[in-house]
This record gives C-alpha cells, sequence and structure tokens, in this order.
C-alpha cells in the first residue's frame, strides 16, 4: 500500500465548535454549559448512542475545553489496560466505552467515580460518561451501573444522510477544498457512512490532492484506492 504523507491535509480536532449537533442540540448545550465552568456543583451525566452517534467526540471536546482553561481530565476508554489511580488534580472524570469495561476497568471506574464525588480537598469533580446503551442496560457491576445513571443521561442520536452531508462539506470547506455531490454520493455509498470512517476517508483524500496536485474529484478517488 502507498503510503500518504502525515503532515499534510490532518483532521481536526474534536471540539464543540467542528460537532455538527443535529438532533443532539441539548445535550451539546448541557456540555457546552458544564464544560465552561468546572467548578460549579457537578452533577454526573452519561451519554448514550450507536457507534455513529459522536459521543467520544463530545467526550474529547469536553477534555479540550477544559484543557484550554488550564484544567486536567481523567480519561477511561476500553483500550486502556491498566488505568491510573484517581488524580486529584483532575477537574472531571470522563469514561468512555463504558459497555466494554472489563473487571479491572470497572474497578477502576467505581474508584474514579467514589473519588470524584468525594474528595478531601472538598471540590467534586464532574464525572462524564459515555456507553453503547441505557445506564441500566450496561454489563457492569451493579454499583458503577447505577452510579452511571445518578445524574443527567442524553441518548445521541446519529446524524442524517443531509447532516452527514453538512458535515463534511464544512469540514472540507475549513480545509480550502471543495467536495461536489458527485464525490459525496461516492463516498456516502461506497464506504461506511459512520462519520469518523468518513472524516477519515476525507483526511486521506485531502492529503492525495496535495501530492498529485489535483482537485478532489470521484476519478480521483478511485485513482487513491487503486494506489493502495
Amino acid at each position: 500500500m502507498k503510503q500518504l504523507a502525515l503532515d499534510i491535509g490532518l483532521a481536526s480536532d474534536p471540539t464543540f465548535a467542528n460537532f455538527f449537533s443535529g438532533p443532539n442540540e441539548a445535550a451539546v448545550r448541557h456540555l457546552e454549559l458544564w464544560a465552561g465552568n468546572p467548578l460549579r456543583s457537578p452533577v454526573p451525566t452519561y451519554l448514550w448512542g450507536e457507534s455513529a452517534s459522536g459521543k467520544t467526540h463530545l467526550l474529547k471536546a469536553v477534555a479540550e475545553a477544559l484543557r484550554a482553561q488550564g484544567a486536567l481530565s481523567g480519561w477511561m476508554d476500553a483500550s486502556m489496560l491498566e488505568p491510573p489511580e484517581f488524580n486529584e488534580a483532575w477537574s472531571v472524570v470522563i469514561l468512555d466505552d463504558c459497555h466494554l469495561y472489563t473487571a479491572v476497568q470497572q474497578r477502576a471506574a467505581f474508584n474514579w467515580f467514589v473519588n470524584a464525588l468525594s474528595t478531601d480537598d472538598g471540590h467534586p469533580r464532574w464525572v462524564l460518561a459515555a456507553g453503547d446503551v441505557p445506564p441500566a442496560d450496561l454489563p457492569l457491576r451493579e454499583d458503577l451501573r447505577t452510579r452511571l445513571g445518578w445524574g443527567h443521561v442524553f441518548a445521541l442520536q446519529a446524524l442524517s444522510d443531509p447532516e452527514r452531508r453538512a458535515v463534511l462539506r464544512g469540514e472540507a470547506e475549513a480545509r480550502g477544498v471543495f467536495l461536489s455531490d458527485e464525490v459525496m454520493d461516492f463516498m456516502l455509498t461506497r464506504f461506511s457512512r459512520d462519520l469518523g470512517s468518513l472524516m477519515q476517508l476525507l483526511d486521506k483524500l485531502d492529503g492525495y490532492a496535495l501530492q498529485t496536485k489535483r482537485a478532489i474529484t470521484v476519478p480521483l478517488l478511485k485513482s487513491m484506492l487503486e494506489s493502495e
């Protein structure tokens, strides 16, 4: 497979600004409010929805918003086989992929949750979590599952095709490139409709277009696929 250059056409980092709210506006506004004031009395928040609904993007957007304020975040997802101990310096505990947690990760998540809400310094931390199913349906230990459903719970919906197109076009315009309807039709009918996968495809396509000094067209996309 031909290796594409990694220093061109990089995808945008997940932020609130580059998240298309669509049917999830209430959840996004809630997260922006809490991320804007991490010192306020926190109420745990849980997001659930299918894999293409934007949960991880929003969790990372919260972490980025807090980082911009100089605040630290504790992060755990299913890929972290040995989670670290709770850190008093954290302003928020973020738990992604809760439905996939192993027994070790569940113990760590429970410890983080308890410590976040009952810290020695008298300043409770916000707990933000996400999974593919509602809290009550999570295949987790009972004490963790019930705690994840204590506070605000938002069901996220995946974007419709018109909304996916709007996001793709917006990301392309941010890169200074144009995506025609023909190219988007090809992307949406021949590849995964998951927005994250589509963004990765756009990233590679943008890099290939810069390498070959050609405009983004369906023939260019086919040429890129043939070169791999």
